[in-house]
C-alpha cells in the first residue's frame, strides 16, 4: 500500500523572500506615488484655504452692505491712523475707527465693538485696549498667516491716541477697503491730536487732509467718509469695496511693514485701506518686495470684494487699466465682467 505522506528524500519548500533588485523597484515605486500625491493633497489644502478667504471677504462684504442699509452708508473710514475705534462716539463722522471697526455689529461681533463703552476713561481705555488685542479669523488669510497677536512697533510719536501706551503686541488684518484709483500718495494722515480738535475742524479742514486738490476719493472708504450706495453711479457690481492687501513675506510677522503696523482697529490708513495706482497693479506676495498695493499669497490671483457682495478672484495680469475703472466709483466705464 503506498503511503501519500512525503519520502524522506523530499524537503518542504522554504519561502522566497524579495531580492535587492525587487525592493529597491518596490521603493521607487512608493517614492513616485508619495511624488504624485504631495502636490495633489497639497493643492486640495490650497483650495480648501482659497474658499476660506473668500468667505472671509464675503462675510465682510455683506456686513458693510447691511451697514449701509441700517444706516444709509458704507462703514466710516474714520479719522486717521493715530486713531482708534470707540464705541461712545456713534458711527458717522465723529467715529475715530476706521471701516473695520465700524462692520464689527453686522459681522456678528457686537460685544467686541462695545469693548470700552461703560466706566471711567481709565476703564475704557484698558478696554479698548483689549478690543485692540483680539485676533479675528475673519480679518485674516489662511495661506498667509493665523490670527494671532503681531508685535505694535512704536514710540511717543507713533502711539494710538485713544490706546494705552504699554501695548507691545496687537491684532492685524490681512483685508483693506478700496480707496480709489488715485496715487499712492493720496490721502495719508494721522488725524487730529484729540477729541476736541476733531470736533472742532469744518468740513473743508477734513477734506484738506483728504487731498491737496479739495477731491474726496473715487472709492467708498477715505477720511470721514460715509460713502451711499447712491454715490456708486457705476454699479454696485462693478466696484471694488474692499479686497486682500499686498504684504512682503519677510514682514508677515515682525510688524515692520508701513501698511502693517497698526491693529484693525485703526482709523483710516493703509493698514486697512488700499489706493489702485495705474503702476501698482494686484501682485502675489513677494520676499523682498514692499510694496503698496492689492495682493495675496495665493499663486493664481487676488480676491476683490466687489459693492455687491459678490467675491471675484483677479488674476495678477489683469489690465491695469480695467484694475483702475473698478476702483473707481463714478468714472461711467461699465466693463465687461470677461475682463476680470
Amino acid at each position: 500500500m503506498k503511503s501519500n505522506s512525503p519520502s524522506k528524500s523530499q524537503k518542504p519548500k522554504s519561502p522566497r523572500g524579495f531580492t535587492l533588485v525587487e525592493l529597491l523597484v518596490v521603493i521607487t515605486i512608493i517614492g513616485i506615488l508619495i511624488a504624485l500625491l504631495l502636490p495633489a493633497v497639497q493643492a486640495a489644502r490650497e483650495a480648501a484655504r482659497q474658499v476660506q478667504c473668500k468667505n472671509n471677504l464675503k462675510q465682510l462684504a455683506l456686513g458693510c452692505l447691511d451697514h449701509e442699509q441700517h444706516h444709509g452708508f458704507f462703514p466710516s473710514g474714520g479719522w486717521g491712523w493715530r486713531w482708534s475705534g470707540d464705541p461712545t462716539r456713534g458711527v458717522d463722522k465723529r467715529q475715530p475707527g476706521g471701516w473695520i471697526y465700524n462692520v464689527l455689529p453686522f459681522i456678528e461681533q457686537q460685544p467686541l465693538h462695545d469693548l470700552g463703552s461703560e466706566g471711567t476713561e481709565a476703564e475704557r481705555l484698558v478696554a479698548r485696549g483689549r478690543m485692540a488685542q483680539t485676533p479675528l479669523a475673519v480679518l485674516h488669510c489662511p495661506t498667509r498667516r493665523p490670527p494671532i497677536l503681531y508685535p505694535y512697533l512704536h514710540n511717543a510719536s507713533s502711539f494710538i491716541h485713544n490706546l494705552p501706551e504699554s501695548i507691545t503686541l496687537i491684532a492685524k488684518n490681512d483685508y483693506a477697503g478700496s480707496r480709489g484709483a488715485i496715487p499712492l500718495s493720496f490721502g495719508q494722515h494721522s488725524g487730529p491730536t484729540s477729541l476736541a480738535e476733531g470736533d472742532a475742524m469744518t468740513d473743508l479742514q477734513w477734506l484738506a487732509w483728504n487731498d491737496i486738490t479739495g477731491r474726496l476719493p473715487t472709492g467708498i472708504f477715505w477720511l470721514r467718509s460715509m460713502c451711499k450706495v447712491c454715490d456708486v453711479s457705476d454699479g454696485l457690481s462693478q466696484t471694488y469695496l474692499c479686497g486682500e492687501k499686498y504684504l512682503n513675506p519677510d514682514r508677515y510677522y515682525d510688524g515692520m511693514a508701513f501698511h502693517d503696523n497698526q491693529s484693525w482697529t485703526a482709523g483710516y490708513d493703509s493698514d486697512n485701506t488700499c489706493n489702485l495706482d495705474y503702476n501698482y497693479p494686484p501682485r502675489q506676495d513677494q520676499a523682498g518686495l514692499d510694496v503698496y498695493s492689492f495682493g495675496s499669497a495665493h499663486s493664481n490671483g487676488v480676491h476683490m470684494a466687489m459693492c455687491d457682495g459678490s467675491v471675484h478672484m483677479m488674476s495678477y495680469t489683469i489690465d491695469p487699466q480695467i484694475h483702475l475703472y473698478l476702483g473707481n466709483r463714478k468714472d461711467g466705464m461699465v466693463i465687461d465682467g470677461k475682463k476680470f
